[in-house]
């Protein structure tokens, strides 16, 4: 089976699910599947996906598994206790034909504190699934070859020094073997530039540092969660330092664009986080944004963590490093380009959060495609409400 345990999934849905936990345990949400890859039928598939994600649903937390998690900072005895309690209720997901020719449909409802950690794996089962029917014997080769290649792009360029890439594909990786195979290749030939995994499994494996922090639903249920909508941001980085305390402290910029994150991310945010991540729009432009944005709050720029990690390859990421080298700190996310380029097109597929208490969610990125919500009028809204332009 494709999904062996639930370790197998990124950092950040842990910490997430933490705060759900101690903050808001009655959530209701709903997440759907979307595929922005054209021309794909994921249809022939679907018995292979469902007896997969039945298998996902067996799975428990074993005690070794546990005393792991108890092992990093963070999370809470009561979390990890309730983890012990834990497993994927297979009720809350539906599988079937989506509404188009090749479309399938996934949906996830329920309690948020019991569907946050369906996203990682099921999106890893889909992709599993469909490069094994498509590509049976691949090409293992070609893929070893263009790791060392993109390896040796950082690794021969003394300029380099503060080069650090941290691996976040699991969820469109070609299969979890070879996931597994490029994480103990990082870390046994990029020392130091390697600094570790965002998946939980494989840190453990070979013993790197998982890594990870909030994601985008945690931002938007919080426009269900909140006060108001316009305090929503706000709201959604205070709860997050109430929880962690001084932990996890890289604020995710990208929900509702860089201007309105910026208007919220004042002195006090800026002085309280470590640091922010990019996941959409012009990365030089955001950095040189976020620079200047510390400067003018008081807070230096050479103590905070710029993290770079929208759909990045060795090439995108050596020349931001080059650009804001000495000028902060930083870390490279590369999911897609590390886990899954063996010479096939990746599958661009998502799992992302709509609705939140029955009402309306969505992200408003800084590239259009990545936005997504089911409801043109609250998307209207939120606009207005954020001072957004039109779309």
């Amino acid at each position: 089976m494709i999904i062996e345990s639930l370790l197998d999934t990124d950092l950040y849905k842990f910490s997430m699910m933490q705060v759900v936990l101690h903050q808001f345990p009655a959530a209701q949400v709903e997440y759907r599947f979307k595929c922005r890859t054209p021309g794909v039928d994921l249809r022939p598939y679907l018995d292979e996906i469902r007896a997969e994600v039945h298998h996902l649903c067996q799975l428990r937390f074993a005690d070794d598994e546990l005393d792991y998690l108890r092992g990093l900072r963070f999370l809470t005895s009561d979390f990890i206790d309730f983890l012990g309690l834990y497993h994927m209720p297979e009720r809350c997901i539906a599988i079937g034909e989506g509404e188009k020719p090749g479309e399938i449909s996934i949906e996830i409802k329920g309690p948020w504190l019991h569907t946050i950690l369906f996203e990682i794996p099921v999106l890893a089962i889909v992709n599993e699934v469909y490069f094994r029917n498509t590509q049976p014997r691949p090409d293992l080769q070609e893929g070893r070859r263009r790791l060392q290649h993109k390896m040796g792009l950082v690794q021969n360029e003394a300029d380099l020094s503060e080069f650090r890439l941290a691996d976040y594909g699991t969820r469109r990786r070609f299969s979890k073997t070879w996931h597994d195979e490029v994480v103990a290749t990082l870390k046994s030939q990029m020392q130091p530039y390697f600094v570790g995994t965002s998946n939980v499994l494989l840190a453990r494996r070979h013993a790197v540092l998982p890594l990870g922090t909030m994601g985008h639903e945690y931002l938007q249920a919080c426009q269900a969660l909140g006060p108001r909508l316009r305090d929503s941001q706000v709201y959604a980085l205070e709860m997050w330092a109430r929880e962690y305390r001084g932990d996890l402290g890289i604020a995710l910029s990208d929900v509702y664009g860089m201007g309105a994150f910026l208007r919220d991310f004042d002195m006090y945010f800026c002085k309280l986080f470590d640091g922010a991540r990019h996941d959409s729009g012009d990365p030089l432009t955001w950095g040189e944004r976020m620079i200047e944005h510390y400067r003018n709050n008081r807070s230096d720029p050479r103590t905070k963590t710029l993290v770079f990690s929208d759909a990045l390859d060795f090439p995108k990421a050596i020349e931001l490093c080059r650009r804001f080298s000495h000028r902060c700190k930083l870390s490279f996310g590369i999911g897609t380009n590390l886990t899954n380029d063996l010479g096939y097109e990746p599958l661009q597929i998502v799992i992302k959060m709509v609705r939140c208490n029955g009402q309306p969610v969505a992200k408003v990125s800084d590239a259009p495609e990545k936005t997504m919500c089911d409801d043109p009028a609250y998307m209207a809204y939120l606009r207005q409400v954020f001072e957004l332009p039109p779309a």
